[in-house]
């Protein structure tokens, strides 16, 4: 501040102080990370359960072991954010909510949807949109535009995810409207489910919208997207009940977001059309 060395008067020196401090204060402040409760911010490595299956959300690159993916990269600069690391491991999808309950791991990021069911057990930071979209084989798969064409057909879905429940609830319906009911054959993993198409042991996937999508790009030819996705509705990273991560992960989600890294990380994973424009705490509707 060079101005301040021409000021004589002692009040006005007072003053220029006073406001070179305050610069001083709000820099460092701002160049501080986001608070974390003490037992994280001094472990400094958080370990994040994702179910790498789950492409392009998360999944498992060329080398065999790493998980990547639009989950990793958000998490990897949340982690930024709150002066952390965030440690991958991959667990079956069903698992982790347990294991989060057990102390296992701190923290969930693999395309959970925000439910109040879901929510009596856990809490959930929102960081993304998604609905459910439908998939089939290209050449004779059959035509299904909404969950009431499930009736007489074999789905294929991953363990624990809600499709299994909304699959579940249609087969009921079927059955009340003197139909066939749904076939639910429900597989560990999403590569188990889509396995189960290809050879024709089942006739359509239900998948969230941007996994669906990238299945279908991802093979090839042998698989197409069918009807229009349904139930749009919040991702969340997962925690366990009151553990003081949500509100400093709600902060940095929203940091990201305004500083458009956020968009970038989206962009690079082409799922652009699933963004939010603020996280929140707990938003489940359903």
């Amino acid at each position: 501040m060079k101005h301040c060395r021409t000021l004589k008067h002692s009040i006005g020196r007072t003053l220029c102080l006073g406001a070179a401090l305050v610069m001083a204060l709000t820099t460092v402040a701002a160049a501080a990370g986001i608070p974390l409760p003490a037992k994280y911010k001094k472990k400094g490595v958080l370990v994040v359960a994702s179910d790498a299956t789950y492409a392009p959300m998360e999944f498992i690159g060329k080398d065999g072991k790493t998980v990547i993916g639009a989950d990793v990269d958000l998490g990897t600069a949340i982690g930024k954010e709150l002066g952390v690391k965030f440690k991958f491991e991959n667990a079956t999808f069903d698992s982790i909510i347990p294991a989060l309950q057990a102390g296992k791991y701190d923290l969930g990021m693999s395309s959970f949807t925000d439910t109040k069911k879901r929510e009596a057990v856990v809490d959930f930071v929102t960081y993304f949109n998604a609905g459910t979209s439908f998939y089939v084989k290209k050449k004779g798969g059959p035509k299904i535009e909404s969950l009431g064409d499930l009736c007489g057909e074999t789905a294929a879905i991953e363990k624990g995810t809600i499709q299994v429940d909304d699959a579940n609830a249609q087969s009921k319906k079927c059955v009340a409207e003197g139909k066939k009911p749904v076939t639910v054959s429900i597989f560990p993993d999403q590569n188990g489910a889509n396995l189960a198409i290809a050879s024709g042991r089942a006739q359509v996937g239900l998948a969230d919208s941007p996994v669906a999508a990238w299945i279908v790009q991802q093979s090839h030819g042998q698989f197409k997207l069918t009807g229009k996705p349904y139930n749009t509705a919040p991702y969340g990273i997962v925690v366990p009940k009151n553990s003081g991560l949500a509100k400093p992960l709600q902060a940095a989600v929203e940091r990201l977001i305004k500083s458009g890294k956020y968009a970038k990380i989206l962009k690079k994973w082409g799922i652009e059309q699933g963004a939010v424009k603020v996280s929140k705490i707990n938003d489940a509707t359903q």
